[in-house]
């Protein structure tokens, strides 16, 4: 059995500040994220890991080289422009107010129904579109690293919408397990590279909040 675990990059700037971070957007994790990239490294210590995956995006490369950094052994790190976030079109550096002024039907069908969401108004990907280059990488990853254990670190739209794909969730449901947290850890397992269990979803208790900031699964 292969298991993925699924990690989305440490918390940005723009992340606190509410602001749309697609794929063309990229703001420098803040200082407090490195501290929990080490307690994310700490949680995997036990993990025999194969094989780390990242978007080329600074922030999820950086949240790839200083996890390996923290787990001091030579994990083989391959960068892959198929992990990037989602293409947010118009809405990139928008802050989420101003975005929710200007097109409200489509941003709430891009938080609460894909099936619905308009693409073409925003210039943006569509979900599928998300899903069909992330989805490949993945299965391509599994099938690279049969029962071993690997690491893909990219972004929580791009990583919420594939997970659930992945294990057979229907597209208009695909946000109903809600959003994927900063650092947070999502584990699947496959046999055959195609068909995908979910293990383990969001799991953030290594980093020990007391409270969550509601701009942490934002």
């Amino acid at each position: 059995m292969t298991k993925v675990y699924l990690i989305r990059h440490g918390k940005t700037e723009w992340n606190l500040q509410s602001r749309y971070q697609g794929a063309h957007g990229d703001s420098p994790l803040l200082v407090s994220s490195y501290h929990e990239i080490a307690q994310l490294a700490k949680s995997l210590e036990s993990v025999p890991i194969a094989h780390v995956y990242a978007s080329p995006l600074k922030r999820a490369r950086v949240t790839a080289q200083k996890l390996i950094d923290h787990l001091n052994r030579p994990i083989p790190l391959t960068i892959d422009s198929r992990l990037r976030e989602f293409n947010l079109g118009k809405m990139e550096g928008m802050h989420f107010a101003d975005v929710e002024a200007k097109w409200p039907e489509a941003l709430h069908n891009f938080r609460h129904h894909p099936d619905k969401y308009d693409a073409e108004l925003i210039e943006s990907e569509s979900f599928q579109e998300v899903i069909d280059r992330v989805g490949s990488a993945i299965k391509e990853f599994c099938r690279l690293n049969s029962d071993k254990n690997i690491v893909v670190i990219s972004h929580g739209a791009a990583l919420n919408a594939t997970i659930n794909a992945l294990v057979g969730t229907p597209m208009a449901h695909l946000k109903e397990r809600g959003g994927l947290s900063n650092t947070s850890t999502t584990i699947l397992q496959t046999t055959d590279a195609e068909h995908f269990q979910l293990e383990q979803w969001n799991d953030t208790s290594y980093l020990h909040k007391t409270k969550v900031d509601p701009t942490d699964t934002i």
